[in-house]
């Protein structure tokens, strides 16, 4: 891939995909959402809708716009609306607290928060909190007459989305991510996975989020694709759309395809030819279960919210068999280094750094934390510890922030983990680390059940204690029916670092 070129015929607005895509392809399917599909034509019209709309409402160019909702078509139309007029979106999920939702209004200073009830229970009663009023699909919130305006950059340096990674306790982080950030990574994601105006991919992964806005819905209409957009998971309605939709790509958490092997462990018949993981670690064994259920490989990736998200993924030439997240894509660098910024011996595990056209323009009105993250030369410091094989390929060893020191010894959770979900009758778990006395660490797992089989305490230590030092063995294993876990499927563990705490006993 000529990395080069892509970034040069990049346009300066994301608002562009659609433009260039109605007049391409007008009649071609765009995005569907139960019982409605549009075309690329007519998503063009509702997206000049609702620029008017915006413009009624006194958005200008250099707003924050607030979009509380779940997946549909309005609050796509509407991410490329607010693109056109040169203001920033932030997409909120409708299921977040209304806490959580007043923390991101606040910080963020918006102009307008539009609610789309139509879709979302959720976000109807958010709007009803608000005293938001009706407008056809939409409801829309009280005119911020305090919020000031961002300076606005004609090229693609404007910055185009605001996404917040806090969850429900701590302060509120807003990643810019810039239309430029975007672009890049919907060109490239298009590209590795091969995508044609053929394919249907399946729009689950909340658009609220960065993988399923960058990676599946810009990315997936870059290329002309249809997006089958679903608000919320259910692991029947993916199989429904697996079977008797003609899904030809699937992206998503590995615990979505755990939830899937929940439904059956027979082969299931499908059109797909793409199956992607990301967003949290993929066990060995779910992948092995979940390719031999779809019979394909199922690719794996790495990426986070400062890199708009993609850093590397497994190639559709060069599947692996391993859980490695694949190679650097095309146009970003990578560095592996120690505590003190200097590069490991080749091989060896280290703190992995990014640099590229997919990195951030930094932390929205943070610039201390945006200046702890980012190092000099434009290189983003992700706090993950990776290491890398002779081939190029990463395998991502834990969070540096997540490490547990325990009587002088590392552990890294997702070693722990790995073991942890191997077992047969494990879900998923996730590990974290407590204080003890004289200034040591204990490590404690949650570990969530397969439903009506729940592993006794004492099955899972002589699973772990087959498989790992007695150091990495943790001291408390917490099973639990559900981890806690944010709309994207990702585990929150800060909220089980907390509950970590008030674990008395040994379990």
């Amino acid at each position: 891939m000529d990395t080069k070129a892509l970034l040069a015929g990049l346009p300066p607005r994301i608002s562009a995909i659609v433009r260039t895509r109605a007049a391409a392809t007008p009649d071609a399917p765009a995005l569907t959402e139960p019982g409605r599909a549009v075309s690329y034509a007519q998503l063009a019209a509702l997206v000049d809708q609702y620029i008017l709309l915006l413009r009624e409402l006194d958005v200008r160019g250099g707003d924050r716009l607030m979009v509380v909702g779940e997946n549909c078509i309005a609050q796509v139309a509407l991410i490329f609306a607010a693109a056109a007029i040169d203001a920033w979106i932030v997409n909120v999920n409708a299921r977040l607290s209304g806490a959580e939702i007043d923390n991101i209004r606040t910080h963020s200073g918006a102009r307008r928060v539009l609610y789309l009830a139509a879709a979302s229970p959720d976000a109807m009663l958010h709007a009803e909190r608000d005293g938001a009023s009706s407008r056809g699909d939409l409801h829309i919130g009280a005119l911020n007459e305090h919020c000031a305006p961002e300076p606005i950059d004609p090229t693609g340096e404007q910055v185009a989305a605001l996404i917040y990674t806090t969850g429900t306790t701590g302060h509120p982080k807003g990643v810019m991510l810039t239309h430029r950030n975007l672009l890049f990574i919907a060109a490239v994601s298009s590209t590795l996975r091969g995508l044609t105006p053929h394919d249907r991919a399946y729009g689950v992964l909340p658009v609220s989020h960065v993988y399923g806005l960058a990676s599946v819905t810009l990315g997936t209409l870059y290329a002309g694709a249809c997006l089958m957009l679903a608000p919320r998971f259910s692991a029947r309605a993916m199989l429904a759309a697996i079977v008797d939709d003609g899904l030809t790509i699937l992206q998503g958490v590995p615990a979505m395809y755990a939830r899937l092997l929940e439904l059956t462990t027979e082969p299931i018949p499908s059109k797909l030819r793409f199956l992607y993981a990301g967003g949290s670690p993929l066990d060995p064994v779910l992948k092995q279960q979940v390719e031999s259920v779809l019979g394909m490989p199922l690719h794996n990736g790495y990426g986070m919210t400062e890199s708009s998200p993609t850093i590397s993924q497994t190639r559709l030439d060069a599947p692996r068999s391993d859980t490695s997240v694949g190679t650097v894509i095309p146009g970003v660098e990578v560095r592996i280094v120690d505590a003190g910024g200097v590069d490991v011996p080749a091989g060896e595990a280290g703190e992995l750094w990014v640099r590229g056209p997919n990195v951030m323009k930094g932390y929205y009105r943070e610039p201390a934390m945006t200046a702890a993250t980012m190092r000099s030369g434009g290189w983003l410091n992700t706090g993950d510890m990776a290491r890398q094989a002779p081939d190029g390929a990463l395998f991502i060893v834990g969070r540096t922030k997540e490490l547990i020191i325990r009587s002088g010894f590392n552990v890294y959770p997702l070693e722990v983990e790995t073991v942890l979900n191997a077992h047969p009758q494990v879900a998923q778990s996730a590990v974290v680390g407590r204080p003890a006395p004289g200034g040591n660490e204990e490590v404690v797992a949650f570990v969530e059940a397969k439903p009506a089989d729940a592993p006794s305490v004492e099955a899972l230590r002589a699973h772990l204690a087959a498989h790992l030092s007695p150091y990495k063995c943790p001291s408390v294993i917490v099973v639990m029916d559900a981890l806690p876990a944010a709309a994207t499927g990702k585990i929150l563990k800060g909220r089980l670092k907390a509950l970590a705490s008030e674990v008395k006993e040994a379990t």
